[in-house]
């Protein structure tokens, strides 16, 4: 799709560095520590791993919630993630303050069929902070810190490109 140039302004993740930065001009405007799929790269449904290839913004999500806003299934529970709430429910895969639900661009890479990230529901989203240890650990999304994840939010717009390499 984009294998000759690359867009002005996109979202760089970088699997084997656990990183993701927003480029512009091929400048890095913002760097942070992310945490993608323990089990690796991939891109079928079910598989837990986080998919390769360009990928856009297709919904920006918890716009007016506060810092450590719980979500299931894109909506905020209305509860505000604590040490304590995480014992009450050990088995939760948190996500917390903000939702960007990205969608795959490649057919038969990452859009379609049993690839799809959309219906995978793959997202860059929040995590309790102590995860973000710096190694993947997550089950597909893209983990990041909350005080990241909202300061990534406050700067990228529905559409936005995004590379997973």
């Amino acid at each position: 799709m984009l294998a000759d140039t690359l867009p002005k302004r996109y979202i760089d993740v970088c699997i084997a560095t656990q990183t993701l930065e927003l480029i512009e001009n091929n400048s890095v405007l913002r760097r942070y520590s992310v945490s993608t799929a323990k089990n690796g790269v991939g891109e079928r449904m079910g598989s837990e791993c986080t998919p390769s290839g360009w990928h856009k913004i297709r919904a920006r999500i918890g716009e007016q919630q506060p810092l450590n806003s719980v979500y299931r299934g894109r909506r905020a529970t209305g509860e505000i993630y604590t040490p304590e709430l995480s014992q009450q429910y050990p088995e939760r895969d948190w996500i917390l303050s903000r939702i960007l639900w990205l969608g795959g661009l490649e057919a038969g890479v990452n859009r379609y069929g049993q690839v799809d990230s959309t219906w995978r529901y793959i997202y860059i989203h929040g995590c309790p902070d102590h995860l973000m240890q710096g190694k993947p650990e997550s089950h597909g999304c893209i983990r990041m810190s909350n005080a990241g994840v909202l300061d990534l939010f406050n700067q990228v717009s529905i559409g936005e490109l995004v590379f997973i390499h």
